[in-house]
């Protein structure tokens, strides 16, 4: 068990109740513009720029959010009363803090470069992350070089991962935003079960110059092991020898008995530990198919601007600590003004699948409705984060961000640099100006006296008018490179890891995601057997029946 001791419960601190009278006294009307007025220090009061190892710099804006002095100041000693410092301490010392799981939560060893041991159960991890991490290296290297052959003599052409939530959200997320830095080899991802992902998949691809990789850490995950049966199959039905498979396949895994079943190699095994939970995996071998795509060396970049990240997270004091300004401003909206969901909005056509990345760290970590000390809670935890990439976004649900009757916090993220300028940085400055416009016109709306002043008839005035005081937070980088990537990454993942230290909840098992996914094992076999399905709730049952009927 972890030496960290749970707080109690989180609506019994102190803090907790001064935060919800200053709500009500002077939060829930406090006005962002006006305080821009009295405070003409405000911006570079609220903003913090974040240097990595690069030296490469990331601007997080806070200063368009309701807060000010005091709110700010009770906000930080809410993550004090909380213990956010100690149980950060305690993840980073490799202490058990998955408590239900009994099990460390140490993916911030797998992107580390130092040589300062980091122990868990008393072992010291680094040496083994180096060498998987120095496995990687040489196959990657030997891939995309063409040393490493197909079954007959041909180089790899094509890579497809075979895996399924953590296993294939952070690759193809990682490798859409790397895709300026791609090299040699096309990479393909397969994660749904529903056989049109497969087939449409290998439809282009031959099998003499396709590298498959299965990620899948026990190899037996359902989905994975039957879309890699099916890839196996196609393999072999194309022509190829069972002998082949060695040639073909890889296993990021650590069921060497599975895999060595199926036909792969044991030395075209890339393992990783069970403290690194499959939403974080991507820097361990599931990044395989990222250090294949862009070059070993960017993907250790990757890891190294996570890294630092950590770094400043662990050095820095609360009021400078920007995923604890993150988080803390997270919890201000969904717990003391009711917002449930989280608007992530990336001004860059090459973080298209950040948002749907996000939303597992977030909703599958702290989507939790019970404490460390397994009470049920009465208090709101985890928001609903969703987001498109911009501008395409501002013509679809924006409407709702300017002028619905939710409050919708927004991250904004723009790169001022883009890996493509064309007609003379046109679509770069079109880009930065909605940026910049969207999260002003949320913050100032527009009044009734401007609406008149523009001419609008009496009976639109009030559809024109936009309240404003919406909440952005803007993440400005110079540019969306490997180490920007990967700072960005872990700025949410500690966000993430200090919302759920103040709700106090256990942000890293996922039990919720298990009860489908047996129910679905007893559905699948009575699907496959005759007759009408007699038990289940009269819905279930009907739907089952008419599907065997028109399946049939």
């Amino acid at each position: 068990m972890t030496d960290f001791k749970p707080i109690s419960s989180t609506t019994s601190l102190s803090t907790w109740t001064e935060l919800k009278k200053l709500y009500e006294a002077k939060g829930k009307t406090l006005s962002v513009p006006e305080e821009f007025k009295k405070d003409n220090k405000r911006f570079e009061k609220f903003s913090r720029t974040f240097s990595n190892y690069d030296n490469s710099q990331i601007l997080f804006d806070f200063s368009k959010n309701i807060v000010n002095d005091e709110v700010f100041e009770l906000l930080l000693k809410l993550a004090k009363e909380a213990r956010v410092e100690e149980l950060r301490d305690a993840m980073f010392a490799g202490e058990k803090i998955n408590t239900t799981e009994n099990r460390a939560v140490y993916h911030v060893a797998l992107r580390a470069h130092g040589n300062s041991p980091m122990k868990v159960d008393g072992k010291d991890v680094l040496p083994e992350v180096k060498a998987v991490r120095e496995h990687m290296r040489e196959f990657s290297e030997d891939v995309r070089s063409g040393k490493w052959t197909g079954y007959t003599g041909k180089k790899i052409t094509d890579v497809v991962n075979i895996g399924i939530g953590g296993s294939d959200l952070g690759p193809v997320m990682v490798t859409e935003a790397l895709k300026h830095y791609s090299g040699p080899l096309n990479v393909h991802f397969v994660s749904n079960i529903d056989g049109t992902n497969l087939v449409e998949v290998l439809k282009p691809l031959s099998p003499e110059t396709t590298l498959f990789l299965i990620a899948s850490k026990t190899f037996t995950t359902a989905e994975t092991h039957t879309n890699a049966t099916s890839a196996k199959e196609w393999f072999l039905s194309k022509g190829a020898k069972v002998e082949d498979i060695k040639k073909h396949f890889a296993a990021l895994s650590t069921n060497e008995a599975e895999v060595s079943k199926f036909g792969i190699d044991p030395k075209n095994m890339f393992g990783f530990e069970n403290w690194v939970g499959g939403r974080y995996s991507v820097w361990s071998s599931i990044g395989l198919s990222v250090a294949l795509y862009v070059g070993f060396d960017k993907f250790d970049e990757f890891l190294s601007g996570a890294e630092a990240v950590d770094k400043h997270f662990t050095s820095t004091k609360l009021s400078d600590n920007i995923p604890v300004i993150g988080a803390l401003l997270s919890v201000w909206y969904n717990n003391f003004f009711g917002a449930q969901t989280h608007l992530v909005a990336p001004f860059d056509q090459y973080l298209h699948r950040f948002p749907a990345y996000l939303q597992q760290l977030s909703m599958e970590s702290n989507g939790k409705g019970v404490d460390r000390n397994s009470n049920f809670i009465n208090y709101e935890s985890g928001t609903i984060l969703f987001g498109e990439p911009c501008t395409n976004a501002q013509h679809s649900f924006f409407q709702l961000v300017h002028q619905g009757t939710k409050l919708i916090p927004a991250d904004f993220i723009l790169s001022a640099n883009s890996h493509n300028p064309i007609s003379n940085n046109l679509h770069q400055n079109m880009l930065a100006s909605n940026f910049f416009a969207q999260a002003e016109a949320l913050m100032i709306g527009k009044d009734k006296a401007a609406v008149q002043a523009e001419g609008a008839p009496a009976a639109l005035v009030n559809h024109k008018i936009f309240k404003g005081n919406r909440p952005t937070t803007s993440i400005l980088a110079q540019k969306i490179t490997p180490a920007t990537l990967g700072a960005l990454i872990a700025y949410y993942e500690h966000v993430t890891f200090v919302e759920g230290a103040i709700w106090n909840i256990n942000s890293y098992d996922q039990w919720g995601v298990e009860l489908g996914k047996v129910l679905a094992k007893k559905i699948q076999k009575e699907i496959e057997a005759p007759g009408d399905v007699k038990d289940h709730d009269a819905s279930t049952r009907g739907l089952i029946n008419q599907f065997k009927k028109w399946s049939a």
